[in-house]
């Protein structure tokens, strides 16, 4: 049994912040490399940023980096995802996902949550 719950999204007026969190039913949570993906009405997901299982290596989507800051507690199995300056176009529902490796495509990744909306008001 694994399962995904992100929490945390809302409303936030353009230039604001929301911190997600994504807590996993993992036996084995530290084992598995997680990510963020996030995906607009209409449009494909796609890669926000993943974290290695070890917490020690982070990626990015290139227009992500220096605005968004993914990191994790393995000791309470979650997963945050920092939002900072925050864009309209960045509005989507915001996935978590538990895979073997921490690439940037949803291949890698075997389990998912039911998402959290993000909503970037201008």
């Amino acid at each position: 049994q694994v399962q995904l719950v992100e929490s945390g999204g809302g409303l936030v007026q353009a230039g604001g912040s929301l911190r997600l969190s994504c807590a996993a039913s993992i036996r084995t949570f530290s084992s598995y490399a997680m990510g963020w993906f996030r995906q607009a009405p209409g449009k494909e997901r796609e890669f926000v940023a993943t974290i290695t299982w070890s917490g020690g290596s982070t990626y990015y989507a290139d227009h992500v980096k220096g605005r968004f800051t993914i990191s994790r507690d393995n000791a309470k199995n979650t997963v945050y995802l920092q939002m900072n300056s925050l864009k309209p176009e960045e509005t989507a529902v915001y996935y978590c996902a538990a895979g073997r490796v921490a690439i940037a495509h949803m291949t890698g990744y075997n389990y998912w949550g039911q998402g959290t909306q993000v909503t970037v008001s201008s």
